[in-house]
């Protein structure tokens, strides 16, 4: 199979974004005290970009979509050993929108941010695992 380098390269840059939501998400929580909302929000971007980078590899069309259980769903038909640690990550999807606005919604914990952070970082892991290191940011 000949390399599409133009693929390559949007793979890859895709998985680079996902690296910098997961080192972003982790700055911010060293803040004095923790920004955990936006915490969470790189999260989910993490855990979005991601599976996105897997999409795009396997040339499956995706919609402009914050939802990771769509996103994820699409991904495990693609290959399904990524199922468990993608449906653990779907709950992050509110984390996209939920603290990005007013809403009256009360900041996560540490705990929390952490854990989503942990859950992100594994659906990287897991994408990284599936792919060619070639794209590999």
């Amino acid at each position: 199979m000949q390399r599409d380098d133009g693929l390559v390269a949007e793979v890859r840059d895709w998985l680079h974004k996902a690296a910098e939501d997961l080192r972003a998400g982790r700055h911010e929580l060293k803040a004095s005290p923790p920004l955990t909302a936006d915490a969470v929000f790189h999260a989910q971007q993490a855990a979005e970009k991601a599976i996105k980078a897997f999409l795009a590899w396997h040339s499956q069309v995706f919609r402009k979509t914050h939802d990771l259980l769509e996103l994820g769903e699409a991904g495990a038909r693609i290959q399904p050993r990524l199922a468990p640690v993608l449906r653990r990550a779907a709950p992050l999807t509110e984390f996209a929108w939920l603290f990005r606005y007013p809403s009256g919604a009360a900041d996560p914990t540490s705990e929390e941010a952490t854990q989503s952070l942990e859950t992100a970082g594994e659906v990287v892991e897991a994408v990284l695992k599936e792919l060619p290191p070639e794209v590999h940011p």
